[in-house]
Protein backbone atom coordinates (compact mmCIF):
# COMPACT_ATOMS: atom_id res chain seq x y z
CA UNK A 1 0.00 0.00 0.00
CA UNK A 2 1.86 3.06 -1.67
CA UNK A 3 2.25 5.77 1.58
CA UNK A 4 1.88 9.32 1.71
CA UNK A 5 2.00 11.94 3.80
CA UNK A 6 -0.27 14.94 3.60
CA UNK A 7 1.30 18.18 5.25
CA UNK A 8 -1.35 21.34 5.90
CA UNK A 9 -0.32 24.58 8.22
CA UNK A 10 -4.38 24.83 7.78
CA UNK A 11 -5.59 23.37 10.83
CA UNK A 12 -8.33 20.35 10.11
CA UNK A 13 -10.48 21.90 12.80
CA UNK A 14 -10.43 25.01 10.71
CA UNK A 15 -14.11 24.94 8.35
CA UNK A 16 -11.83 24.90 5.52
CA UNK A 17 -9.67 21.74 6.79
CA UNK A 18 -13.39 20.17 6.51
CA UNK A 19 -14.68 20.94 3.19
CA UNK A 20 -11.42 20.90 1.78
CA UNK A 21 -8.51 18.78 2.92
CA UNK A 22 -10.17 15.48 4.66
CA UNK A 23 -12.94 14.52 1.92
CA UNK A 24 -10.07 14.30 -0.41
CA UNK A 25 -8.13 12.42 2.23
CA UNK A 26 -10.68 10.23 2.98
CA UNK A 27 -11.64 9.00 -0.94
CA UNK A 28 -7.64 8.78 -1.33
CA UNK A 29 -7.52 5.93 1.35
CA UNK A 30 -10.86 4.62 0.70
CA UNK A 31 -8.70 3.79 -2.88
CA UNK A 32 -6.12 2.39 -1.47
CA UNK A 33 -3.45 4.72 -0.03
CA UNK A 34 -1.92 4.77 3.76
CA UNK A 35 -2.56 8.95 4.96
CA UNK A 36 -0.70 10.21 7.64
CA UNK A 37 -1.81 13.94 7.72
CA UNK A 38 -0.06 16.42 10.00
CA UNK A 39 -1.90 19.72 10.63
CA UNK A 40 -1.19 22.95 12.16
CA UNK A 41 -4.34 23.40 15.18
CA UNK A 42 -5.22 26.57 16.51
CA UNK A 43 -5.90 25.73 20.82
CA UNK A 44 -9.10 26.83 20.97
CA UNK A 45 -10.47 25.69 18.01
CA UNK A 46 -9.05 22.15 18.51
CA UNK A 47 -10.01 22.08 21.78
CA UNK A 48 -13.37 22.66 20.58
CA UNK A 49 -13.51 20.24 17.62
CA UNK A 50 -10.84 17.66 17.99
CA UNK A 51 -13.05 14.58 18.30
CA UNK A 52 -15.20 15.26 15.48
CA UNK A 53 -11.75 15.62 13.44
CA UNK A 54 -10.45 12.42 15.06
CA UNK A 55 -13.80 10.62 14.33
CA UNK A 56 -14.08 11.70 10.64
CA UNK A 57 -10.10 10.16 10.34
CA UNK A 58 -10.82 7.23 12.29
CA UNK A 59 -13.36 6.13 10.19
CA UNK A 60 -11.42 6.72 6.88
CA UNK A 61 -8.64 5.46 8.32
CA UNK A 62 -6.27 8.32 8.03
CA UNK A 63 -3.31 8.73 10.53
CA UNK A 64 -4.18 12.15 12.00
CA UNK A 65 -0.92 13.84 13.64
CA UNK A 66 -2.17 16.98 15.05
CA UNK A 67 1.21 19.91 16.06
CA UNK A 68 0.04 23.02 18.10
CA UNK A 69 -0.28 26.24 15.94
CA UNK A 70 1.22 29.36 17.20
CA UNK A 71 0.56 33.14 16.51
CA UNK A 72 2.71 35.19 18.60
CA UNK A 73 5.34 36.81 18.50
CA UNK A 74 4.95 36.94 14.59
CA UNK A 75 7.26 35.61 12.18
CA UNK A 76 9.19 34.14 14.80
CA UNK A 77 6.05 31.64 15.59
CA UNK A 78 6.35 30.84 12.20
CA UNK A 79 10.16 29.82 12.10
CA UNK A 80 8.68 27.82 15.14
CA UNK A 81 5.82 26.41 13.69
CA UNK A 82 8.24 25.15 10.46
CA UNK A 83 11.03 23.44 12.78
CA UNK A 84 8.08 21.37 14.70
CA UNK A 85 6.50 20.19 11.31
CA UNK A 86 9.92 18.92 10.12
CA UNK A 87 10.80 17.08 13.23
CA UNK A 88 7.37 15.12 13.26
CA UNK A 89 7.49 14.22 9.01
CA UNK A 90 11.27 13.00 9.82
CA UNK A 91 10.22 11.51 12.90
CA UNK A 92 6.84 9.70 10.75
CA UNK A 93 9.10 8.92 8.12
CA UNK A 94 11.51 6.79 10.47
CA UNK A 95 8.80 4.62 10.86
CA UNK A 96 6.81 4.54 7.68
CA UNK A 97 9.30 5.27 4.69
CA UNK A 98 6.91 7.85 2.87
CA UNK A 99 6.63 7.11 -0.81
CA UNK A 100 4.66 10.70 -1.53
CA UNK A 101 4.90 13.94 0.55
CA UNK A 102 1.97 16.17 -0.75
CA UNK A 103 2.43 19.46 0.69
CA UNK A 104 -0.62 22.11 1.04
CA UNK A 105 0.57 25.45 0.26
CA UNK A 106 4.08 27.22 0.39
CA UNK A 107 4.73 26.63 4.36
CA UNK A 108 4.29 23.24 3.89
CA UNK A 109 6.15 22.73 1.16
CA UNK A 110 9.32 23.86 2.84
CA UNK A 111 9.07 20.52 4.68
CA UNK A 112 8.31 18.46 1.52
CA UNK A 113 11.29 20.21 -0.81
CA UNK A 114 13.64 18.93 2.22
CA UNK A 115 12.00 15.52 2.21
CA UNK A 116 12.80 15.43 -1.28
CA UNK A 117 16.38 16.11 -0.91
CA UNK A 118 17.19 14.29 2.28
CA UNK A 119 14.94 11.00 1.63
CA UNK A 120 13.94 10.93 -2.17
CA UNK A 121 10.60 11.06 -1.76
CA UNK A 122 8.19 12.10 -4.00
CA UNK A 123 7.35 16.15 -3.33
CA UNK A 124 3.39 16.66 -4.46
CA UNK A 125 3.41 21.07 -4.26
CA UNK A 126 -0.40 21.87 -3.39
CA UNK A 127 0.23 25.59 -4.38
CA UNK A 128 -3.60 26.81 -3.25
CA UNK A 129 -3.28 29.98 -5.27
CA UNK A 130 -0.05 32.64 -5.43
CA UNK A 131 -0.14 32.63 -1.36
CA UNK A 132 3.05 35.64 -1.68
CA UNK A 133 1.24 37.45 -3.73
CA UNK A 134 -1.92 37.41 -1.78
CA UNK A 135 -0.33 38.36 1.43
CA UNK A 136 0.62 41.29 -0.66
CA UNK A 137 -2.58 42.42 -2.49
CA UNK A 138 -4.52 41.46 0.96
CA UNK A 139 -2.71 43.98 2.92
CA UNK A 140 -0.80 41.57 5.32
CA UNK A 141 2.34 42.25 4.58
CA UNK A 142 3.73 45.96 3.53
CA UNK A 143 6.41 45.98 0.89
CA UNK A 144 7.31 49.01 2.24
CA UNK A 145 8.57 47.67 5.36
CA UNK A 146 12.19 46.28 4.53
CA UNK A 147 11.08 43.26 6.86
CA UNK A 148 7.83 42.26 5.06
CA UNK A 149 9.80 43.08 1.87
CA UNK A 150 12.75 40.76 2.63
CA UNK A 151 10.11 37.90 3.81
CA UNK A 152 8.27 38.42 0.42
CA UNK A 153 11.00 38.00 -2.11
CA UNK A 154 12.08 34.71 0.39
CA UNK A 155 8.88 33.29 -0.82
CA UNK A 156 8.90 33.87 -4.01
CA UNK A 157 12.46 32.28 -4.45
CA UNK A 158 11.06 29.42 -3.04
CA UNK A 159 8.04 29.54 -5.28
CA UNK A 160 10.57 29.66 -8.01
CA UNK A 161 12.35 26.49 -6.32
CA UNK A 162 9.02 24.50 -5.58
CA UNK A 163 7.63 24.54 -9.37
CA UNK A 164 11.17 23.52 -10.48
CA UNK A 165 11.90 21.11 -8.03
CA UNK A 166 8.25 19.16 -7.28
CA UNK A 167 7.32 16.37 -8.96
CA UNK A 168 3.84 17.55 -9.83
CA UNK A 169 2.37 21.06 -8.85
CA UNK A 170 -1.76 21.30 -8.08
CA UNK A 171 -2.95 25.00 -9.56
CA UNK A 172 -7.05 25.94 -8.37
CA UNK A 173 -7.34 27.06 -11.89
CA UNK A 174 -6.64 27.07 -15.25
CA UNK A 175 -6.14 30.68 -15.12
CA UNK A 176 -3.33 30.28 -12.64
CA UNK A 177 -1.48 27.70 -14.78
CA UNK A 178 -1.62 29.86 -17.83
CA UNK A 179 0.61 32.20 -15.78
CA UNK A 180 2.78 30.38 -14.33
CA UNK A 181 3.56 28.63 -17.89
CA UNK A 182 3.93 32.16 -18.94
CA UNK A 183 6.89 32.57 -16.47
CA UNK A 184 10.46 32.86 -17.87
CA UNK A 185 12.52 32.82 -14.93
CA UNK A 186 10.95 29.43 -13.54
CA UNK A 187 13.13 26.46 -15.44
CA UNK A 188 11.76 23.31 -16.54
CA UNK A 189 8.78 25.12 -18.59
CA UNK A 190 6.28 23.79 -19.37
CA UNK A 191 6.40 22.60 -15.49
CA UNK A 192 4.00 19.31 -14.79
CA UNK A 193 0.32 21.15 -13.22
CA UNK A 194 -2.51 19.65 -12.77
CA UNK A 195 -6.08 21.64 -12.34
CA UNK A 196 -7.89 20.88 -9.54
CA UNK A 197 -10.23 23.13 -8.27
CA UNK A 198 -11.73 23.85 -4.87
CA UNK A 199 -14.21 20.89 -4.80
CA UNK A 200 -17.58 20.26 -3.25
CA UNK A 201 -19.16 17.47 -1.80
CA UNK A 202 -22.31 17.31 -4.13
CA UNK A 203 -24.19 14.38 -1.76
CA UNK A 204 -24.17 17.45 1.03
CA UNK A 205 -25.05 20.53 -0.94
CA UNK A 206 -28.42 19.01 -2.68
CA UNK A 207 -31.38 20.76 -2.61
CA UNK A 208 -33.55 17.13 -3.24
CA UNK A 209 -32.61 16.35 0.65
CA UNK A 210 -34.22 19.82 1.74
CA UNK A 211 -38.20 19.28 2.74
CA UNK A 212 -40.30 21.85 3.02
CA UNK A 213 -40.49 21.68 6.49
CA UNK A 214 -37.11 22.62 7.38
CA UNK A 215 -37.27 25.46 4.87
CA UNK A 216 -40.51 26.55 6.30
CA UNK A 217 -39.09 26.57 9.67
CA UNK A 218 -35.67 28.23 8.82
CA UNK A 219 -38.39 31.07 7.37
CA UNK A 220 -39.88 31.37 10.27
CA UNK A 221 -36.80 31.86 12.44
CA UNK A 222 -35.28 34.52 9.65
CA UNK A 223 -39.00 36.26 9.71
CA UNK A 224 -38.67 35.86 6.25
CA UNK A 225 -41.96 35.47 4.47
CA UNK A 226 -42.77 33.07 1.98
CA UNK A 227 -41.98 34.50 -1.76
CA UNK A 228 -39.93 37.43 -0.25
CA UNK A 229 -36.88 37.85 -2.81
CA UNK A 230 -33.86 36.35 -0.88
CA UNK A 231 -30.64 37.42 -2.29
CA UNK A 232 -27.30 35.45 -0.09
CA UNK A 233 -23.93 35.95 0.50
CA UNK A 234 -22.37 32.95 2.33
CA UNK A 235 -19.09 32.80 4.09
CA UNK A 236 -15.98 34.50 5.56
CA UNK A 237 -15.96 38.48 5.31
CA UNK A 238 -13.22 40.59 5.03
CA UNK A 239 -9.70 40.64 3.06
CA UNK A 240 -10.84 39.51 -0.05
CA UNK A 241 -15.05 39.94 0.32
CA UNK A 242 -16.08 43.16 -0.82
CA UNK A 243 -19.19 44.01 1.66
CA UNK A 244 -19.66 47.36 0.86
CA UNK A 245 -20.19 46.63 -2.91
CA UNK A 246 -22.40 43.74 -2.13
CA UNK A 247 -24.46 46.27 0.01
CA UNK A 248 -24.53 48.15 -2.52
CA UNK A 249 -25.81 45.98 -5.26
CA UNK A 250 -28.66 45.13 -2.48
CA UNK A 251 -29.85 49.04 -2.51
CA UNK A 252 -30.20 48.60 -6.15
CA UNK A 253 -31.95 45.34 -5.62
CA UNK A 254 -34.12 47.11 -3.08
CA UNK A 255 -35.16 49.53 -6.19
CA UNK A 256 -36.59 46.52 -8.36
CA UNK A 257 -37.81 44.53 -5.35
CA UNK A 258 -38.47 46.70 -2.77
CA UNK A 259 -39.46 43.57 0.20
CA UNK A 260 -36.34 41.89 -1.15
CA UNK A 261 -34.23 40.43 2.01
CA UNK A 262 -29.67 40.11 2.13
CA UNK A 263 -29.29 36.84 4.03
CA UNK A 264 -25.79 36.75 5.30
CA UNK A 265 -24.58 32.95 6.47
CA UNK A 266 -21.49 33.69 8.02
CA UNK A 267 -19.26 33.61 11.44
CA UNK A 268 -18.31 36.44 11.60
CA UNK A 269 -19.85 38.89 14.41
CA UNK A 270 -22.96 40.46 12.87
CA UNK A 271 -21.44 43.93 13.64
CA UNK A 272 -18.72 43.81 10.89
CA UNK A 273 -21.97 43.65 8.89
CA UNK A 274 -24.24 46.06 10.39
CA UNK A 275 -21.81 48.74 10.74
CA UNK A 276 -21.31 48.60 6.80
CA UNK A 277 -24.53 48.39 6.53
CA UNK A 278 -25.78 51.58 8.66
CA UNK A 279 -22.48 53.64 6.98
CA UNK A 280 -24.08 52.74 3.58
CA UNK A 281 -27.92 53.53 4.26
CA UNK A 282 -28.96 49.78 3.71
CA UNK A 283 -32.65 49.55 5.12
CA UNK A 284 -31.34 47.00 8.79
CA UNK A 285 -34.83 45.42 8.42
CA UNK A 286 -34.19 44.14 4.92
CA UNK A 287 -30.65 42.06 6.65
CA UNK A 288 -30.47 38.85 8.03
CA UNK A 289 -27.55 37.49 9.57
CA UNK A 290 -26.76 33.95 10.88
CA UNK A 291 -24.20 31.42 11.69
CA UNK A 292 -24.60 27.85 10.50
CA UNK A 293 -22.45 24.82 10.86
CA UNK A 294 -21.17 22.92 7.42
CA UNK A 295 -23.91 20.64 7.59
CA UNK A 296 -26.26 23.31 8.00
CA UNK A 297 -25.09 25.77 5.20
CA UNK A 298 -27.34 23.65 2.40
CA UNK A 299 -30.51 24.25 3.80
CA UNK A 300 -29.58 28.59 4.01
CA UNK A 301 -28.63 28.64 0.55
CA UNK A 302 -32.19 26.37 -0.30
CA UNK A 303 -33.67 29.83 0.76
CA UNK A 304 -31.78 31.71 -1.74
CA UNK A 305 -33.52 32.80 -5.24
CA UNK A 306 -29.85 34.26 -6.14
CA UNK A 307 -26.83 33.99 -4.53
CA UNK A 308 -24.15 36.89 -4.66
CA UNK A 309 -20.12 37.26 -4.02
CA UNK A 310 -18.02 39.92 -4.68
CA UNK A 311 -13.75 39.09 -4.36
CA UNK A 312 -11.05 42.07 -4.71
CA UNK A 313 -9.79 41.10 -8.38
CA UNK A 314 -5.61 41.58 -8.31
CA UNK A 315 -3.38 39.31 -9.52
CA UNK A 316 -2.93 36.96 -6.77
CA UNK A 317 -6.55 35.71 -7.24
CA UNK A 318 -5.88 34.41 -10.68
CA UNK A 319 -4.86 31.48 -9.08
CA UNK A 320 -8.03 30.96 -6.40
CA UNK A 321 -10.98 29.20 -6.65
CA UNK A 322 -13.83 30.59 -4.55
CA UNK A 323 -15.54 26.88 -2.68
CA UNK A 324 -18.87 28.96 -2.27
CA UNK A 325 -18.96 28.96 -5.84
CA UNK A 326 -19.23 25.28 -6.19
CA UNK A 327 -21.17 24.51 -3.17
CA UNK A 328 -24.02 27.28 -4.47
CA UNK A 329 -23.85 25.58 -7.87
CA UNK A 330 -24.57 22.53 -6.62
CA UNK A 331 -27.56 23.73 -4.63
CA UNK A 332 -28.92 24.79 -8.39
CA UNK A 333 -28.76 28.34 -7.47
CA UNK A 334 -27.57 31.33 -9.87
CA UNK A 335 -24.77 33.29 -8.55
CA UNK A 336 -23.77 37.60 -9.73
CA UNK A 337 -20.17 37.37 -8.79
CA UNK A 338 -17.53 39.26 -10.57
CA UNK A 339 -14.47 38.64 -13.20
CA UNK A 340 -10.61 38.94 -11.86
CA UNK A 341 -10.76 35.64 -10.09
CA UNK A 342 -9.44 32.38 -10.91
CA UNK A 343 -11.71 30.34 -13.37
CA UNK A 344 -15.29 31.74 -11.73
CA UNK A 345 -16.06 34.15 -14.93
CA UNK A 346 -15.38 31.29 -17.45
CA UNK A 347 -17.50 28.81 -15.17
CA UNK A 348 -20.35 31.28 -15.26
CA UNK A 349 -20.59 31.94 -18.92
CA UNK A 350 -19.78 28.04 -19.43
CA UNK A 351 -22.52 26.69 -17.18
CA UNK A 352 -24.92 29.59 -17.18
CA UNK A 353 -25.06 29.81 -13.47
CA UNK A 354 -25.42 33.73 -13.39
CA UNK A 355 -23.32 36.69 -14.47
CA UNK A 356 -20.10 37.55 -13.67
CA UNK A 357 -19.54 41.86 -13.72
CA UNK A 358 -16.27 43.45 -15.01
CA UNK A 359 -17.39 46.40 -12.53
CA UNK A 360 -18.93 47.87 -9.49
CA UNK A 361 -21.08 50.51 -10.71
CA UNK A 362 -24.49 51.31 -10.30
CA UNK A 363 -25.68 50.94 -13.42
CA UNK A 364 -23.52 47.55 -14.02
CA UNK A 365 -25.10 46.62 -10.96
CA UNK A 366 -28.79 47.41 -12.19
CA UNK A 367 -28.24 46.19 -15.36
CA UNK A 368 -26.86 42.77 -14.39
CA UNK A 369 -30.08 42.30 -11.80
CA UNK A 370 -32.46 43.11 -14.75
CA UNK A 371 -30.91 40.34 -16.59
CA UNK A 372 -30.65 38.15 -13.89
CA UNK A 373 -34.17 38.76 -12.68
CA UNK A 374 -35.50 38.35 -16.07
CA UNK A 375 -33.92 34.98 -16.95
CA UNK A 376 -35.61 31.32 -15.71
CA UNK A 377 -32.23 29.43 -14.26
CA UNK A 378 -32.53 25.60 -14.23
CA UNK A 379 -31.23 24.67 -10.92
CA UNK A 380 -30.77 20.75 -12.45
CA UNK A 381 -28.60 22.29 -15.34
CA UNK A 382 -26.65 24.65 -13.38
CA UNK A 383 -26.31 21.34 -10.46
CA UNK A 384 -24.90 19.22 -13.48
CA UNK A 385 -22.37 22.07 -14.36
CA UNK A 386 -21.28 21.74 -10.51
CA UNK A 387 -21.23 18.21 -10.57
CA UNK A 388 -18.82 18.78 -14.32
CA UNK A 389 -16.49 21.16 -12.75
CA UNK A 390 -16.48 21.08 -8.60
CA UNK A 391 -17.38 17.75 -8.02
CA UNK A 392 -15.74 16.16 -5.24
CA UNK A 393 -15.04 13.02 -7.53
CA UNK A 394 -13.78 14.36 -10.04
CA UNK A 395 -11.27 15.65 -7.57
CA UNK A 396 -9.94 12.59 -5.92
CA UNK A 397 -10.13 10.74 -9.55
CA UNK A 398 -7.30 14.00 -10.62
CA UNK A 399 -5.05 13.68 -7.43
CA UNK A 400 -5.44 9.67 -7.92
CA UNK A 401 -3.98 9.87 -11.57
CA UNK A 402 -1.07 11.96 -10.29
CA UNK A 403 0.18 9.81 -7.25
CA UNK A 404 -0.54 6.77 -9.92
CA UNK A 405 2.24 9.03 -12.24
CA UNK A 406 4.64 9.71 -9.44
CA UNK A 407 4.57 6.09 -7.94
CA UNK A 408 4.62 5.39 -12.21
CA UNK A 409 1.57 2.93 -11.42
CA UNK A 410 -0.45 1.97 -14.56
Amino acid sequence: MPNVLYISYDGMTDPLGQSQVLPYLSGLSKRGYSITLISCEKPERYEQHKEVIQKICALANIDWQPIPYTSKPPIISTIKDIRHLHKRAYALHADKRFDIVHCRSYISAMVGQNMKRKFGTKFLFDMRGFWADERVDGGLWNRGNPLYNTIYKFFKKKEKQYLEQADHTISLTYAGKQVIHSWKHVNRQPVPIMVIPCCVDTSLFDRSTIVDRQKDLLYQKLQINKGQFVIGYVGSIGTWYMLDEMLMCFKVLLQKKPDAVMLFVTTEPAEMVLSAVKRLGVPEAAIRITAATRKEVPYYIGLMDLSIFFIKPCFSKTASSPTKQGEIMAMGTPVLCNSGVGDTAFVVDKYHSGIAVNDFTESTFSAALDKMLGTTYDAAEIRKGADDFYSLGQGINSYEAVYKQLLKQP
